[in-house]
């Protein structure tokens, strides 16, 4: 079962005094690239954070935030009443104001306010790691959910490149019949005797050359191997990758081989039905 790297994951948790949320988005990417955006507070915790999101995650574009809103009295930022004090009386020395309005000046001056740090409450990080817990498996849920999508698209378009196929192989017969009777039209505008023997071996080598039963055979290979792929239960976006290359070569080649205007139109949608499977190859994870 395959997985998509474009997934959205959310939880949150009200605590006594504040109100926590987790938030992960996801697209793909070649490999983990891990953006975190958290309180400060939490910092120290940050190196087990992004080990926890790599390996659940393994791949993608990856953006981490977490909110904590205050909703308790409490707050980090206290009133500094002493400078603050300090500030006022100073003041009046140089101006004889109304208490009110010296006190708005006071409070925009520096060093008025200060901050407290927290510290991590122990019980309160046991909590928040749940709603992390919540929100990755909800952003697993949401890429599984992607990835049924995506499989579905990828049989639709495989089942589209194999009816293709056998329609090439099906024409392959006229293609032949078609090339021979066109050398023997030219040889006989040039009105020479030719060595039936002669001309017979240098049409089986020609025709040998435009042979197309390897490249068939490495196609169908290639698609059911595809197949077999997408149906595994490990990460294979980038297995799916190298096949589809694989898959690419053998319809260039078939192109290549064709001489043949009917064939070459079947080619052409072989290669638009594979660079639809290419770009969605792209977000498997």
């Amino acid at each position: 079962m395959i997985q998509s790297m474009t997934g959205f994951g959310k939880s949150s948790l009200q605590l006594p005094t504040k109100k926590v949320t987790v938030e992960i988005k996801s697209l793909n990417s070649k490999g983990l690239d891990l953006n975190v955006r958290m309180p400060s507070v939490f910092r120290e915790m940050e190196l087990g954070l992004r080990n926890k999101i790599a390996q659940k995650l393994e791949r993608g574009k990856v953006d981490f935030s977490l909110f904590v809103e205050a909703t308790g009295e409490e707050t980090s930022s206290k009133v500094n009443v002493p400078i603050v004090k300090a500030y006022i009386n100073q003041m009046r020395e140089v101006v004889d104001g109304d208490e009110t309005e010296l006190l708005k000046m006071a409070v925009r001056m520096p060093d008025a306010l200060k901050t407290e740090r927290e510290e991590i409450d122990e019980a309160d990080w046991a909590q928040i790691q749940g709603v992390i817990d919540e929100a990755l498996q909800n952003i697993h849920n949401f890429r599984v959910s992607e990835g049924v999508s995506l499989e579905k698209e990828f049989l639709v378009r495989i089942t589209n490149i194999l009816t293709l196929m056998n329609d090439v192989v099906a024409l392959d017969g006229e293609r032949i019949q078609t090339v021979k009777t066109r050398l023997l039209a030219s040889i006989e505008e040039l009105k020479v005797n030719v060595d039936e023997n002669r001309f017979e071996q240098e049409l089986i080598f020609y025709l040998e050359k435009m042979d197309i039963t390897e490249e068939q055979v490495r196609l169908q290979s290639h698609l059911n191997y595809f197949i077999e792929t997408v149906a595994g239960n490990e990460a294979n976006g980038r297995k799916l990758g190298f096949i589809t290359q694989e898959m690419g070569r053998e319809i260039n080649t078939m192109g290549s081989k064709a001489n043949h205007a009917g064939m070459q139109k079947l080619v052409v949608q072989m290669k638009d039905e594979l660079e639809k499977i290419k770009e969605q190859v792209l977000n498997v994870l």
